[in-house]
């Protein structure tokens, strides 16, 4: 039996977990998630949080895990039911734009186009981000955005603003947290897009230098780390395809559709991801702070509780 604190805590975050639900468009039976994920997970990040001392909070989760969702929830909770200021801000917000990675596809190497891949982020943007959102001193913090159906940088504009200084940042990302592999795992292509479009190692060696430095430096900032751990590539596939279906519908308002991909297009693009993913499916669970494993129908294995 749940304690008497618990259940008013529930009491309390159901009505805004369905309100957001119904904002969001999820279906009805994620739910139940806030009694066996939501709710403990927001307890969990309440005890690593220190009196005094921010908290960065990075999660790793693959392409369609749900990790944004599991964010935009883990936020509110946070911020209705414990007294912290939160903010939250994804990888993705840090791509560069459309012109600055033809310059490198140019320079380096054509895959570097495809957004996504470490060394397609601005690095420093995002230390610069944490740093503000930390800052005692800071006012109105800049959150850049991203458009994928456009796959350009929003102009600053359409930022988000945030006040600080906030108590926690939830970082997300689906290689954040993510650690290099050695010369000798680079060799061996994983998939048609390396074996002919990189035979000889150079976007890959190129992605790989990436985690060694700038990257390393960002994600050294995290305090506690989250890894969304998927069942395999294939689901990340066919999850990833049920989000393009829903950009799709979203764009179909404006009749702009032109960078919505079809199922090969978006089986080339998820290639880009596929070397890292591997890596970090392999290595990460061993590491990260807390581990929460999905089956293959989307719903988390690993239940918490408070």
């Amino acid at each position: 039996m749940k304690s008497q604190p618990y259940n008013e805590l529930l009491a309390r975050i159901r009505p805004l977990f369905k309100a957001k639900m119904r904002d969001e468009k999820l279906p009805d039976d994620l739910e139940d998630s806030l009694c066996q994920v939501y709710l403990p997970l927001a307890d969990w990040v309440h005890q690593q949080k220190t009196v005094g001392n921010p908290l960065l909070l990075g999660v790793n989760g693959a392409q369609g895990s749900g990790k944004s969702t599991l964010c935009k929830f883990l936020q509110m909770i946070l911020s209705e039911a414990y007294p912290y200021k939160v903010a939250g801000f994804s990888i993705d917000d840090l791509y560069l734009t459309h012109a600055e990675r033809q310059r490198l596809g140019r320079e380096i190497h054509p895959l570097l186009v495809t957004r996504g891949v470490p060394g397609t982020h601005d690095v420093d943007l995002g230390l610069q981000i944490i740093q503000a959102l930390f800052d005692p001193a800071s006012g109105p913090v800049a959150i850049p955005a991203f458009d994928k159906a456009r796959d350009d940088r929003r102009p600053p504009s359409e930022w988000t603003l945030v006040q600080g200084p906030v108590d926690i940042v939830i970082f997300e990302g689906w290689c954040v947290g993510a650690t290099p592999q050695t010369e000798a795992e680079l060799v061996e292509p994983v998939n048609d897009l390396e074996r002919d479009e990189d035979p000889e190692g150079i976007w890959r060696t190129f992605v790989n230098r990436q985690l060694q430095g700038a990257y390393a430096t960002l994600f050294s900032q995290i305090d506690r780390l989250i890894m969304l751990k998927v069942p395999s590539m294939e689901c990340v596939f066919q999850w990833r395809s049920l989000q393009e279906q829903k950009l799709a519908e979203k764009t179909a308002f404006t009749g702009d559709n032109s960078r919505i991909m079809d199922a090969e297009a978006l089986k080339r693009f998820i290639m880009h991801y596929e070397r890292i993913t591997r890596h970090t499916l392999a290595e990460m669970p061993s590491r990260a702070d807390l581990t929460l494993t999905l089956d293959h129908n989307h719903q988390y294995h690993t239940k918490l509780h408070p």
